[in-house]
């Protein structure tokens, strides 16, 4: 399975991710590769959590573009 995961770094420079398909899954680390290891066992413990309660996994979304705007 694959799915796409938001990496933003907040203001105590800490990695935050988040898994657009599967809210509520959130995990963080101190650099990109540990927030990135952190997501994935927090993806496998979520869909673990999903399957044992019956749930449909849902499928990534697909991500269309990017919007910019002059603020």
């Amino acid at each position: 399975m694959r799915f796409t995961v938001i990496l933003e770094k907040d203001e105590d420079g800490v990695y935050v991710a988040t898994v657009p398909a599967l809210p509520g899954c959130i995990s963080d680390g101190n650099s990109v590769e540990e927030a990135m290891s952190n997501i994935k066992e927090a993806i496998s413990g979520f869909i673990e959590d999903m399957k044992a309660d019956g749930e449909t996994i849902p499928h990534d979304i697909d991500i269309i573009g990017n919007v910019e705007l002059n603020a």
